[in-house]
């Protein structure tokens, strides 16, 4: 069993935000994957069923960003899970728009959700940064972050979230390296 937790704000008023990427992939996966509807439970919303043979729980941790990892610490102990049986999907200022980059381990890189989330189960997870591109000066950082997508971004961002739910079985079975090489190759074509 996996867990795979897309980071974000809870409310509608956040939804569009590039901060809430996490949980954007993680609605799309749990969609194109056929799983049944999120229940309320480890202070979030979770979703149980299937990519490929493994079985994935899907996670949105409704504490808000900063909190993060007390959510995710609640499930992996109901489950038994470890920490590398966790995946993290989020927003990375550091990579270009719509570029995706997998890797386990790290620090927090200024990203208060993954603070929470070392804070809470320490740094050896799995991590699926979504690049939302750094504005250019740190004064404008939270703006942007914090900020909706533009509208010429929402084709982009639909394909690469799609792109993302379809090869996520790669991830499933833990081939990262396939996983972004499928990916990449999907969004060239």
């Amino acid at each position: 069993m996996q867990l795979w937790v897309g980071l974000g704000n809870p409310g509608p008023q956040y939804a569009m935000h590039r901060h809430n990427v996490g949980f954007m992939a993680a609605d799309v996966i749990a969609n194109v994957h056929d799983f049944p509807a999120p229940a309320k439970k480890f202070q979030g919303w979770i979703q149980d069923g299937r990519i490929g043979s493994q079985r994935i729980l899907l996670l949105k941790p409704g504490t808000f960003m900063n909190e993060s990892g007390r959510s995710v610490r609640a499930a992996m102990d109901f489950y038994k899970l470890d920490t590398p049986d966790v995946t993290v999907f989020y927003d990375e200022l550091d990579l270009v728009p719509m570029q995706v980059k997998v890797k386990r381990g790290g620090g927090a890189a200024g990203h208060n959700g993954i603070r929470s989330m070392i804070q809470h189960i320490g740094e050896d997870f799995r991590r699926v940064r979504i690049g939302i591109g750094h504005p250019g000066h740190k004064d404008r950082v939270t703006g942007h972050v914090l900020g909706n997508y533009h509208k010429s971004e929402m084709e982009p961002l639909i394909d690469l979230l799609g792109a993302i739910a379809a090869e996520a079985t790669w991830l499933a079975e833990g081939n990262d390296v396939r996983f972004q090489s499928d990916l990449a190759l999907r969004l060239q074509g």
